[in-house]
């Protein structure tokens, strides 16, 4: 556990304590790490990915719709974006993640995808 966490940790054991109750009792064991730590981690770094990748399409519908692009730009567009997803979805099967995992929940905002 980092110092700083410790300290904090430590200063609401101290205000358990003058009420009575044992730090022990106040303070959780917080892990930092490990397996559930490296899988938010990566659930998080894949959202970011993953909203990315959902930004560049919303941009290439764009493009495409403007009629800025050749045909054959439109097909190497369209195939680099079929890579991304399956690379995406191939990713979440090796990191143990569901698809849906990566639709974050933001509250009154609603879901982070549609």
């Amino acid at each position: 556990m980092s110092h700083s966490i410790r300290i904090a940790l430590s200063a609401v054991g101290e205000e358990g304590a003058a009420e009575g109750a044992a730090p022990e009792q106040q303070v959780p064991d917080i892990q930092l790490g490990g397996e559930k730590a490296a899988k938010g981690l990566a659930q998080l770094v894949l959202t970011l990915v993953k909203l990315l990748h959902e930004l560049l399409e919303r941009q290439a519908l764009r493009r495409v719709e403007s009629g800025g692009l050749s045909d054959e730009e439109i097909e190497r567009l369209g195939q680099a974006l079929m890579q991304q997803t399956q690379e995406i979805d191939r990713l979440c099967d090796v990191l143990g993640l569901e698809p849906e995992e990566l639709n974050l929940d933001l509250g009154p905002l609603g879901r982070l995808f549609d």
